[in-house]
């Protein structure tokens, strides 16, 4: 790898010192760093991503990557996150291995893991992608609210609940494992629907196939009351819904793609970053 695309979060590299010290290394042994541009709300301008990088290095955390895989999408760059956050799942390298990583990018070839995303369009006027979860939650009161699910337009079930999850295999690890999930290999592909404090005892999660297309209506409360409720791709801002509306959830034709340097099994991760959590 020759040519690299740092994003950083100004959060957690606020004057730049690991970004500066990234883009020194790489440019004193033969490579070429391109940094990102952003806009006011720390969106990266799309008209400034390059076309000819051969992997952006992302600085932060999970979350910070989960941007990044949102933002690149569509551009099929791999990415390695440098982890300046805390558990960091998608950023598996940390500040004090960095110099052995950078000389591995330079020197060696290292795999590319693919990630599958989900789309989710609610009649055609939404649509956004995600690499971890759509979630859809109650908003105001605290009341539950029945959702019905449609798997390939055959009824699968009704829930009353808070909300519910659906879940790729990478955020497994995230809201969908908080709220009783199961935990997925990250590069299986399929759906996990999860619902969030539903009011019975034997809800448990469902794990569907990537090929299926999954609706979910919101429906009518009690006494034909009308009901308002969050829709959230990987935790962005609620878009507000009503009553009738349907969110179509489906596989992305986009994929996230991931440099692998480690040869750890994800389960020997997985028991390292929840230890003591």
């Amino acid at each position: 790898m020759e040519r690299f695309y740092i994003i950083t979060n100004t959060l957690k590299d606020k004057d730049y010192k690991i970004t500066q010290e990234i883009q020194t290394y790489i440019e004193q042994n033969g490579g070429e760093c391109i940094l990102s541009e952003k806009d006011g709300d720390g969106h990266i301008l799309p008209e400034s991503i390059p076309k000819d990088v051969d992997c952006a290095l992302v600085l932060g955390g999970d979350g910070t990557m989960i941007r990044a895989a949102r933002e690149l999408g569509e551009h099929s760059i791999p990415l390695l996150g440098i982890n300046l956050g805390t558990l960091g799942y998608l950023a598996e390298v940390e500040v004090k291995d960095l110099k052995d990583a950078l000389t591995f990018l330079l020197q060696g070839k290292p795999d590319i893991e693919e990630r599958m995303m989900i789309e989710g369009t609610v009649e055609h006027v939404v649509k956004d992608v995600a690499i971890n979860d759509i979630v859809l939650t109650r908003q105001g009161g605290l009341r539950i609210v029945q959702f019905a699910v449609y798997v390939n337009g055959i009824l699968l079930n009704t829930y009353l609940a808070d909300g519910l999850i659906i879940s790729t295999p990478t955020g497994s690890t995230g809201y969908n494992l908080s709220a009783g999930g199961p935990v997925v290999e990250p590069t299986a592909s399929i759906f996990v629907l999860t619902p969030i404090c539903s009011h019975a005892l034997n809800t448990s999660s469902i794990v569907l196939s990537a090929k299926d297309r999954i609706e979910i209506e919101v429906c009518r409360g009690r006494y034909g009351r009308e009901e308002h409720v969050l829709l959230n791709f990987d935790g962005t801002d609620g878009i507000p819904l009503v009553t009738g509306n349907r969110v179509c959830i489906q596989k992305a034709k986009a994929t996230t793609k991931l440099v692998k340097l480690s040869k750890e099994s994800f389960m020997k991760t997985m028991r390292k970053k929840m230890k003591g959590n």
